[in-house]
């Protein structure tokens, strides 16, 4: 069986406690929760009760997101990291997820390489000393500081990395950054969305992210195919952007459905 895991994006209406039913109904692994949706965190629980809730459902914390813009590195980001660090040790997370900036700055290799450098050998030690990973995610959007994973992967060796930092492999930027090399060693995380509507790469939004079927014109399946072949067997989560997702009166019903889709595709490989 696939391991399938929610990232709380795809059904962000949803408090806490009924997330985590929909992940153990779903028989998923794990779940990864946001700091990027409307209201508290948590909604203001404790984050030792939340962990407990979790694993009483059986469930793992996957990931706590996010440090946002954790590639521009300051004093206020490295506060930042550490606050969600020390969350993420509450509640029982494995490890945080930092996202690259997105502003149309550091956009060359050559720059890229150099502002994901200087932070990732910034935060190792924080990491270490709370004993987190952390699931760096390349964005595929022409605007990104960190597009591609071969970058990322150098220079998760260059600062000795490995082992704390993995890639995100999310299928939705895999695509925007024109597909590319796979490290499946490197991987922690595989996040699924499929685009339906024939749209120009470059014009594709989060918007447009809904559930894998077979209309998805982004390779889900293939990408999936391809990771494991290649020895990857961790969480596939889920993580829709599009409203209509959210809008979903029964996501459990949907989610099945496309969790059966990429099940009978992977199987067929």
């Amino acid at each position: 069986m696939l391991p399938f895991a929610l990232n709380h994006m795809t059904a962000p209406r949803l408090g806490w406690p009924a997330f985590l039913d929909l992940a153990r109904d779903l028989g998923c692994v794990g779940v990864e929760f946001r700091n990027d949706l409307p209201g508290a965190l948590f909604d203001g629980a404790d984050p030792a009760e939340v962990g407990a809730a979790a694993s009483a459902r059986g469930l793992r914390v996957l990931a706590l997101a996010e440090v946002k813009m954790f590639n521009d590195w300051s004093e206020t980001k490295r506060a930042e990291a550490e606050a969600l660090m020390k969350i993420a040790v509450a509640c029982g997370a494995e490890a945080i997820s930092l996202i690259p900036r997105n502003d149309n700055v550091a956009t060359s290799r050559a720059e890229s390489r150099a502002v994901t450098e200087t932070a990732l050998r910034a935060l190792l030690p924080m990491l270490r000393a709370h004993g987190l990973k952390a699931m760096v995610e390349p964005l595929g959007f022409e605007v990104c500081s960190l597009r591609y994973k071969d970058i990322l992967a150098e220079v998760i060796d260059t600062v000795g990395g490995r082992g704390t930092y993995f890639i995100v492999h999310d299928t939705f930027h895999h695509a925007l950054a024109g597909f590319g090399p796979i490290y499946p060693d490197l991987t922690g995380i595989v996040h699924v969305s499929g685009v339906k509507a024939p749209i120009y790469v470059g014009d594709m939004r989060d918007s447009h992210r809904v559930l894998v079927d077979a209309d998805d014109i982004l390779g889900n399946v293939a990408q999936i195919r391809a990771l494991r072949a290649a020895g990857y067997a961790g969480p596939i989560s889920y993580e829709p952007f599009a409203s209509e997702v959210h809008d979903l009166a029964d996501p459990k019903a949907a989610l099945t459905a496309s969790m059966n889709f990429i099940r009978q595709g992977t199987a067929a490989a």
